[in-house]
């Protein structure tokens, strides 16, 4: 009776949740959007339809109650990628699962991006040009967080994420008031439940991403990309007599709710062999140069090898590169 209880209040705290983001005035703009960019190749091959897709410590980049399947006592996984434009961004997550999960699965999550290419800052001046450069504008931006999840049954899985995220966009030189560095941070929150219905393979999930204060700089106020998903997911094969035990086919599909534009769809493709090799597909609806993402991976032993591509319209290509360990 406790655990119904339990999970009962954990899906009222995230439907008032759900319902807060849903009635977000549609603000057309949030800041930090570097928390918008997904890193992780197996998750961005399936199109980001990842809410319901369990057992990775990269689980606390998409709904952190998927790290409440880790399976072994740790889980490790690093991802790097080439955003458009040449902005670099490396994220590390790391899952511990100490006897068995039976304390639940403590997280790490670590992103890093670096803006790229040389940006000139530059200052009026009273010269022929109107300015005289002031040096170059270093801009860059970091996201720690500490996530913690928990399966309350066999059924139901919670999870959540208290981070600190940062973005710093350089020094400003200030007549009469020197250097100014451009720097703001703030306290944000995920969270997000799974739920396995028991009818085969199939899941339904939730989450929330991004919830925090407004953040100021200087008298212009932002919000950050609050985001709130609702997913399925399912191995098709299961619903299929006569197939192979050892062959799955992994659909998953998200509804997205952004906080500052129109919702959109998420939908994923894994069809996997022995759980060694797996190909990819996926397809984000509604979007203006990206769509299709492709991808493939293999594992053995433990540790995991992953790549996706992302065709990005009238920008290069992004490509995906991750890299995990279980044990």
């Amino acid at each position: 009776m406790k655990k119904k209880r339990q999970i009962l209040f954990t899906f009222l705290i995230m439907l008032l949740t759900g319902s807060v983001v849903l009635g977000q005035t549609k603000l057309a703009q949030t800041g930090f959007q570097f928390l918008s960019v997904q890193t992780d190749a197996r998750a961005t091959a399936m199109g980001e339809a990842y809410t319901t897709i369990t057992g990775s410590s990269s689980s606390l980049f998409y709904n952190p109650a998927g790290m409440a399947d880790v399976k072994g006592m740790f889980d490790v996984s690093l991802a790097s990628m080439e955003w458009i434009a040449n902005i670099n961004y490396n994220a590390l997550s790391m899952a511990y699962s100490p006897d068995k999960g039976q304390y639940g699965v403590f997280g790490l999550s670590i992103t890093t991006v670096d803006y790229g290419d040389d940006i000139y800052g530059t200052q009026v001046w009273g010269n022929s040009d109107g300015f005289v450069e002031t040096g170059l504008i270093e801009a860059n931006a970091i996201s720690i967080g500490f996530g913690y999840a928990r399966r309350l049954t066999e059924k139901f899985s919670v999870g959540g994420q208290i981070k600190w995220v940062s973005q710093h966009l350089g020094e400003s030189v200030i007549p009469g008031k020197g250097v100014k560095k451009n720097l703001a941070g703030v306290l944000a929150f995920d969270f997000g439940t799974v739920f396995k219905t028991g009818f085969e393979s199939l899941a339904v999930g939730m989450s929330v991403r991004n919830f925090s204060q407004e953040i100021e700089y200087e008298q212009e106020s932002l919000q950050l990309p609050l985001t709130f998903k609702i997913g399925i997911s399912a191995d098709i094969f299961d619903f299929i007599d006569d197939t192979p035990d050892e062959h799955t086919f992994l659909v998953s599909i998200d509804a997205v709710h952004p906080r500052s534009f129109s919702e959109y769809i998420n939908t994923g493709f894994e069809y996997s062999i022995k759980d060694l090799v797996a190909l990819r597909l996926g397809y984000i609806s509604a979007q203006d140069e990206q769509g299709l993402s492709y991808g493939a991976g293999v594992q053995w032993v433990g540790i995991g090898i992953d790549y996706s591509y992302t065709p990005f319209g009238v920008f290069n290509s992004v490509q995906r590169f991750s890299l995990s360990y279980r044990y």
